[in-house]
């Protein structure tokens, strides 16, 4: 009885806390045609085996409804970086429900 009790226990945190989606895919791919968009890049020059991906939040709205910001470093073959913060709301069934909001934070030249 005791052993049943231990194993409940470890796995009830597992069970109360939702994990949010893995939504990372919708706002890179959006912010990679606003960067071409706006003529900041063109997305054919960048490195996609480079990409830093951070999610840096994501606050549950509703049942199922999350808003995520998330954190991308681009680089190009050039040896520029791109950095950029989105904004989208995501849930396990469509991570695009919403648009993507795109801001460029930094815009660097890498000397090697």
């Amino acid at each position: 009885m005791k052993n049943f009790l231990i194993i409940s226990l470890g796995f009830f945190p597992i069970l109360s806390f939702a994990k949010a989606p893995d939504c990372h895919n919708w706002p890179m791919n959006m912010t990679k045609g606003w960067l071409k968009n706006a003529n900041i890049t063109d997305i054919y020059n960048l490195d996609e085996s480079k990409t830093k991906i951070t999610l840096l939040a994501s606050e549950k709205k509703e049942k199922d409804l999350y808003t995520q910001i998330y954190h991308f470093v681009f680089f190009d073959k050039q040896g520029n970086t791109y950095e950029v913060i989105t904004q989208n709301e995501a849930s396990h069934e469509e991570c695009s429900m919403s648009s993507v909001n795109s801001y460029l934070i930094s815009n660097r030249r890498i000397l090697y």
